[in-house]
């Protein structure tokens, strides 16, 4: 499903009219970021108070439309105006002017931690090389402390971390997951999941790390679920392996819940590069047979 959010950057733009915003934002209140009518959503927040400060309609491009409840640390848009627009006393020409100016139009719970010129051929979305994701769970039995209730996810049962583990480096690789993914009309589900691993912090909570070139909707919490219920001994290394060989979503694969999720950082290559490496993106990639031979256990780069 593309939205008008992420329709890509407007044609014809002036190398000096693209403006990079990097953002942070609690999703607890929100309904995901893609704007919707009548919904409170990350993106509609923000481009009407850019429209407020920039007196004109602003339309963003984002690395990653995250879903209700999901949290940023790295979120990245751009938007395109006219240059003259910034001609203000208050931005006086330099879009990092941006930053104070939102600050005291957005509410709390999201934030425009820089605003910067970038080259016309940079692209939000399409321009991303990877998108790092975090997910936080307490496996206490007392829950999660209140002071990170909003950003960790209570987990009802324990598990063992190496087992997580090395489930979790099962799944690393170019595979399609189809079955981890909900459906979209149109969109490819093959990713290139470049790192998936798990430790735990000195609080006793588990900290998940997941990379990928790109992902599809709803596929970090159903990965979270799906090795943790490995971890837990409810379901084998075998049957997550399987999953792998699946062309649509499987009912047996449980979601972890949104709170836990956040999106922390986005890659994008040099400046020389932007222009292939968008040309490479929006070429869907085609269906790839399953791999009958031995899958890792261990994720090397760990």
């Amino acid at each position: 499903m593309t939205t008008s959010d992420d329709s890509g950057a407007a044609r014809g733009a002036e190398p000096d009219s693209r403006i990079r915003l990097d953002i942070a934002y609690d999703g607890t209140d929100f309904s995901g970021w893609a704007r919707q009518p009548n919904q409170r959503t990350v993106c509609g927040v923000i481009e009407e108070k850019l429209g407020l400060v920039l007196r004109e309609p602003v339309q963003l491009t984002v690395a990653g439309r995250t879903d209700a409840g999901v949290h940023a640390r790295g979120q990245v848009a751009h938007f395109d105006l006219a240059a003259k627009s910034l001609d203000q006393r208050s931005i006086d020409g330099n879009p990092a002017n941006l930053v104070r100016r939102l600050a005291r139009l957005l509410p709390q719970d999201v934030r425009v931690k820089s605003a910067t010129w970038a080259p016309a051929d940079f692209d939000a979305r399409f321009s991303a090389l990877r998108r790092h994701y975090e997910y936080r769970l307490s496996t206490h039995s007392w829950g999660v402390d209140p002071v990170r209730v909003r950003d960790t996810a209570a987990w009802a049962r324990d598990a063992d971390l190496d087992v997580v583990n090395d489930a979790s480096a099962g799944l690393v690789g170019l595979n399609d997951f189809a079955a981890f993914c909900r459906y979209r009309e149109g969109a490819t589900t093959v990713r290139s999941l470049e790192h998936f691993s798990w430790r735990i912090d000195d609080d006793g909570v588990w900290i998940g790390s997941v990379t990928a070139d790109a992902f599809c909707w709803s596929m970090v919490r159903s990965l979270v679920g799906a090795v943790m219920s490995v971890g837990e001994g409810r379901r084998s290394h075998e049957w997550l392996v399987a999953l792998l060989s699946e062309r649509t979503r499987a009912s047996s694969v449980p979601v972890a819940p949104a709170c836990g999720l956040s999106l922390v950082g986005v890659d994008y290559p040099d400046a020389d590069s932007l222009a292939e490496r968008n040309r490479q993106t929006r070429e869907v990639r085609g269906p790839i047979a399953p791999d009958p031979g031995p899958r890792h256990t261990r994720d090397t780069d760990s």
